[in-house]
């Protein structure tokens, strides 16, 4: 694939599924990838399967010498880096990429890093049930979006390198700013979290009196619960740092619910017919405008 990215030194802070999956798919466009975890069989594994060149678990001797470092830890702790230590440890025109599943207080901190920096959220709308570095695929980020959110540490030539990045990646990139992406993502990836969990919490209740609801559970279940089972620790994270746009979209979701409940409490079946063709149908348009062209 003919692209126009080109690093020297690329550090990847993080090397769990979504790292891992970076660093395999600019693998040839690099010449040097350095990872950084802290967990010592995580750096071994991406040694010896050829996914980073090297790997520490000290972030200053990681990234010291990288021109593109991406961080992809959860969002606390990339808040963290930027706000504590990072900024001082990387070389002037440094193209410093996180990948958090929230921006808003990322592209806040990094507001605050040295002049000289330049630095851009990044979010790519992609993954796996199953995460850690045995499950890095060159391919993860192929034909999925990718938003980028500019900061105050975001320059011209910074914005287009990311841009030649997300195209090296084979994603498609999508700009807005951070307080919309946050919005954004709330309804399509935080609420539907919350909403798969209590339906597991609902029946997991129900069958404590009656184990058939396991056993005649089938697709319709599966499909809905499967982000029930998403990393509870990362997902903590997420919602705790897009707290007012889901508590926001939780109280819409309650509203629907209570109309749908009314009628059906009321056997009003002509009106809950009426109501749920729309919504039939925008999910079938969704999936064919979009999901379906991925």
């Amino acid at each position: 694939m003919a692209t126009g990215f080109r690093a020297r030194h690329l550090a990847v802070v993080g090397l769990g599924l979504m790292g891992g999956s970076i660093a395999l798919a600019l693998r040839d466009y690099v010449d040097k990838i350095t990872g950084i975890d802290s967990n010592q069989v995580t750096r071994d594994y991406a040694v010896e399967h050829g996914i980073v060149d090297e790997a520490t678990d000290d972030l200053y001797e990681g990234v010291n010498h990288a021109d593109v470092v991406i961080l992809a830890a959860p969002v606390r702790v990339i808040v963290e880096m930027l706000r504590m230590q990072i900024g001082t440890y990387l070389r002037s025109n440094t193209l410093l990429i996180d990948i958090g599943s929230t921006k808003s207080d990322i592209v806040d901190a990094m507001a605050n890093l040295p002049i000289g920096i330049n630095a851009i959220g990044g979010h790519p709308m992609t993954g796996k049930e199953n995460s850690g570095i045995e499950e890095s695929d060159a391919l993860l980020y192929r034909n999925r979006p990718f938003v980028l959110c500019s900061s105050r540490r975001t320059t011209p030539a910074a914005r287009l390198r990311a841009l030649l990045l997300v195209e090296t990646l084979q994603a498609v990139p999508i700009e807005m700013d951070a307080v919309r992406h946050d919005q954004i993502v709330a309804g399509i990836s935080h609420l539907p979290y919350l909403l798969s969990a209590t339906l597991v919490a609902t029946i997991e209740n129900q069958a404590k009196t009656d184990g058939a609801y396991w056993e005649l559970a089938a697709g319709g279940f599966r499909d809905t619960s499967r982000l029930a089972a998403s990393d509870v620790t990362m997902m903590g994270d997420i919602l705790s740092t897009n707290t007012k746009a889901v508590a926001t979209l939780l109280a819409q979701f309650r509203m629907q619910l209570a109309m749908l409940e009314t009628m059906l409490i009321a056997g009003d079946d002509q009106n809950l017919s009426e109501t749920l063709k729309p919504i039939r149908t925008a999910r079938k348009e969704w999936a064919k405008n979009y999901e379906n062209k991925r």
